[in-house]
């Protein structure tokens, strides 16, 4: 995977190994060096192709419309919890990591009822225990799931999770934050009521806003809801669909820049071609990392092609801050980890990444433990313990 430079020309920064902000294409970036106007017919049509470019990615058809919401993900998470739940609702979050706790810890800030199914740090929720939940709960309304946590790096199980939410009747809010455009999600195989990301993950765009994609009826019905009048998902839709224009200033660089992105995506094959190259790219990190002697969080079954979790090193000579500036000066930023009970740190696989990269990283590690004086790269039993 090539542009007409190679990535080490094209990118004189370190390369970002993080689920986003991430290393972007030079197409992307030159994207953003003209100026546009916010109400310029030309500017409301590359928002309008945005939207339905969107859409298409997860059949959604002529029942689902996609809102953009200024601002970065968590954003356009409080938005869409804001105002597709009524405010007698009470809401399911799956949690599994900082996410899942974000989504419950935000309810409670606009005054929404949340319960948690609250499975750890590294633990997928399943079909069985929604299913049981919602049985027990006739007043839950809605569920919320984390498609890729990116606390551990798993990917959680939507499929059985949505069946369950879908036979009991409820409505399935997605944050698909760090997993859409990479990892399948079709409306027609997991219905939802919506489902948000953001421009700086899989799309490999640049942070500035993010977006949901919805049911119309429950765009409709979100009339009234919002708590906020910048994050009324309802309103800027309808504002949206009457007028072709934001409601407020948009981040027009951003935006023509994440349009210039959906053009590569398709280019590169779409969902199946960017789901290709992150799969491949975790493949090759995973097995050099494991060959120099680090351990995964997960079991190789719930590794996502987005993030993945190592356990940091029982060696006495490890410590994070030293260990990430060795790799950053030899050309890569990593990701501090987000557990609870043991040291981590998380290496991401999405951006203008491919295997050649993905190889680089492992030998900037492996030069980093020989400068740091760290021999023993395997976490303590102890730690070893909570992996699965």
């Amino acid at each position: 995977m090539r542009e007409d430079t190679t990535m080490q020309d094209q990118v004189r920064d370190a390369y970002l190994l993080t689920p986003g902000p991430l290393t972007t294409s030079r197409q992307t970036k030159e994207a953003m060096l003209r100026d546009w106007g916010s109400w310029d017919a030309e500017f409301n049509e590359v928002t309008a192709d945005i939207r339905r470019r969107l859409v298409a990615m997860c059949d959604g058809g002529d029942d689902y419309d996609c809102v953009p919401i200024q601002g970065s993900g968590t954003f356009a998470i409080e938005a869409a919890l804001g105002s597709f739940i009524p405010k007698d609702g009470k809401v399911l979050v799956l949690m599994n990591g900082a996410y899942g706790q974000r989504a419950l810890k935000t309810l409670d800030y606009i005054g929404r009822a949340g319960v948690g199914l609250d499975k750890g740090d590294y633990l997928p929720p399943r079909g069985d225990e929604v299913a049981s939940i919602l049985a027990e709960d006739p007043e839950i309304t809605h569920v919320v799931a984390i498609h890729c946590e990116t606390s551990s790096g798993i990917l959680n199980p939507l499929s059985e999770i949505s069946q369950a939410v879908h036979t009991a009747g409820r409505k399935l809010i997605i944050d698909s934050m760090s997993a859409f455009g990479a990892v399948p999600l079709s409306a027609q195989d997991i219905p939802f009521e919506a489902v948000v990301s953001s421009a700086n993950k899989c799309i490999e765009g640049v942070p500035g806003f993010g977006f949901i994609i919805a049911k119309k009826q429950a765009l409709h019905d979100a009339k009234g809801n919002s708590h906020s009048l910048s994050l009324d998902v309802h309103d800027q839709w309808d504002y949206m669909n009457r007028t072709g224009q934001w409601r407020f200033t948009p981040p027009t660089h951003v935006v023509v820049a994440f349009h210039e992105a959906l053009k590569q995506h398709d280019a590169e094959g779409g969902v199946q071609g960017r789901l290709a190259r992150y799969t491949n790219n975790r493949d090759v990190m995973v097995a050099g990392m494991r060959e120099i002697g680090f351990a995964t969080l997960l079991d190789d079954q719930w590794l996502s092609p987005i993030i993945t979790t190592f356990f940091g090193p029982e060696d006495p000579n490890f410590e994070f801050k030293r260990f990430y500036e060795e790799i950053k000066s030899r050309g890569f930023i990593i990701y501090p980890g987000k557990l609870t009970r043991a040291e981590s740190f998380r290496i991401g696989c999405i951006g203008q990444l491919d295997a050649e990269v993905m190889k680089g990283v492992v030998a900037a590690i492996d030069q980093s433990c020989i400068a740091m004086g760290i021999t023993n790269r395997s976490p303590g039993q102890a730690t070893r313990d909570i992996a699965v």
